[in-house]
């Protein structure tokens, strides 16, 4: 697959944070058509402190029968520090770097990191979608910002995340009683769009499978080259 050069990577905070202000304009918000996805990736990205190294990995799966084709991983010196807010600067690199390798055409990705809530509304998922043009959906396992009511008990319940009054991400319940995500556009997905497809992807765990399998595989890679 392949990302668009969006901007130069040796960037300053100050830069970074324009280019976020710049990207954000041109991320769309739209209605999700899954009868369309035939496969759906999911990535996720490892730290080895040890190697001062980030691992990133791609997992793709057919949709929505959900059986692995294709994994790949790359690793890659940190370029940014790391710093919340600025983590699509520390990843996307690395990210984009593990998505070239893949051969398998997917349709919308699943990132570990947030979508559109995000203080200047481009966090990792929405800048992998602008980078490469297919619907992203941001599925963090913590809230970076914005406020929410409590969320019901059951999967599939949620409530909506906020920032002075506008949505910004949902808060989903994935599993009944399990701690819920917080789920947020990234591009070219609405918010009904996030929430579907993430539950479409999920199985008897609490992250969606390609995320969790990402997780696993970076996990992996990283052990790999620190045994190395």
């Amino acid at each position: 697959m392949k990302t668009k050069q969006l901007h130069p990577w040796n960037l300053d905070f100050d830069e970074a944070r324009a280019v976020q202000e710049r990207l954000s304009r041109r991320v769309l918000l739209r209605p999700l058509p899954l009868g369309r996805i035939e496969y759906v990736a999911g990535s996720d990205v490892a730290v080895s402190k040890k190697l001062d190294l980030l691992v990133a990995a791609v997992v793709v799966m057919t949709f929505p029968g959900l059986e692995v084709v294709e994994t790949q991983t790359a690793a890659l010196r940190p370029p940014f520090p790391y710093v919340p807010g600025y983590l699509s600067f520390r990843e996307l690199p690395v990210l984009a770097r593990c998505l070239e390798l893949v051969r398998t055409p997917f349709h919308a990705m699943l990132c570990d990191g947030q979508g559109i809530a995000h203080p200047r509304r481009l966090g990792l998922a929405a800048h992998a979608g602008l980078a490469l043009g297919i619907p992203t959906v941001g599925c963090a396992k913590s809230r970076l910002i914005g406020e929410h009511g409590e969320v019901g008990d059951r999967r599939g319940d949620y409530e909506r995340l906020k920032v002075d009054g506008r949505q910004i991400g949902s808060v989903l319940r994935t599993r009944d009683g399990v701690k819920p995500l917080y789920v947020s556009p990234g591009h070219l997905v609405d918010h009904p769009g996030s929430r579907r497809i993430t539950l479409a992807c999920l199985t008897r765990y609490r992250l969606p499978e390609p995320t969790r399998l990402a997780h696993i595989a970076a996990g992996e890679a990283k052990r790999k080259k620190e045994g190395n």
